[in-house]
């Protein structure tokens, strides 16, 4: 791994561990620490997918308001990203290990109410996905892909957490199991294990869409995942930051930022 992104996983791990060692945390600070990530990984993860709402909009959707001009699907698009993420801290809290059950059941969460006839269910037939480098294995092959995926991921060495979520985020990306709702699908994976582990959400941002695809198709054409594994640290830090300022420990003991080094 290259010294950058070791050091960047090192100021990871110096914010965590400034902010496990103060816990636990005032409650209701963490009540709107959550809201304001849940809201910002909805915004975001749906704008990458070409929902047009803004994060006000997506913050008055949230609170079952309608915003007019926007379509009906957006407005299913937020309020069913915010079920699944609900979906996604539930499984975590009960410590449950991944299973293809699960991925179909946050996938069944994504699509309520958009397509029923595919929400939760592997996909019937070829797709190619525009501006990749990769094409998405046979439909006949996906029960197979899937379960693979599953081994691998019962079977890794010990690795990162952060390299681990992204490599776990890529992996299923390329299976590309489902015809619509992947990207969605694939970032509530990867916090799920991020969130497991004890770091905040990583919000990947709209804005970094396009070194965000990149990275995914640098990792599923050559199985180097440098770059989605720095990304992703970088997002994470992000959110670890939000943290951090509210409570006043950016600069506690131990905390080094990376461009402090």
């Amino acid at each position: 791994m290259p010294n950058q992104t070791v050091a960047l996983l090192s100021t990871v791990d110096a914010g965590k561990a400034a902010l496990d060692a103060a816990r636990p945390l005032p409650p209701n600070t963490v009540a709107s620490l959550r809201e304001k990530l849940m809201l910002e990984w909805t915004y975001h993860s749906n704008a990458i997918e070409g929902n047009t709402l803004t994060l006000r909009e997506t913050k008055v959707v949230l609170e079952g308001i309608t915003v007019g001009g926007k379509s009906l699907r957006e407005h299913f698009e937020a309020t069913n990203h915010r079920d699944a993420i609900l979906y996604v801290e539930d499984i975590v809290s009960k410590d449950e290990a991944l299973s293809e059950w699960q991925i179909r059941d946050i996938h069944a969460l994504v699509l309520k109410n958009i397509d029923a006839g595919e929400a939760g269910r592997y996909r019937h037939e070829n797709v190619v996905i525009a501006g990749a480098s990769t094409t998405p294995p046979d439909f006949l092959h996906l029960p197979a892909e899937m379960a693979g995926l599953i081994d691998w991921y019962g079977q890794t060495a010990p690795m990162h957490p952060v390299e681990r979520a992204a490599e776990l985020h890529t992996r299923f990306v390329k299976i590309h199991p489902f015809i619509d709702g992947n990207g969605r699908t694939g970032r509530l994976l990867l916090n799920f294990e991020l969130m497991k582990a004890g770091y905040p959400p990583a919000i990947i941002r709209k804005e970094d869409r396009l070194a965000y695809y990149d990275a995914l198709d640098k990792a599923c054409v050559s199985s180097d995942y440098t770059d989605i594994t720095r990304l992703v640290a970088e997002s994470v830090q992000r959110s670890l930051d939000t943290y951090l300022d509210v409570l006043g420990l950016r600069h506690a003991p131990g905390f080094i930022r990376s461009n402090e080094r």
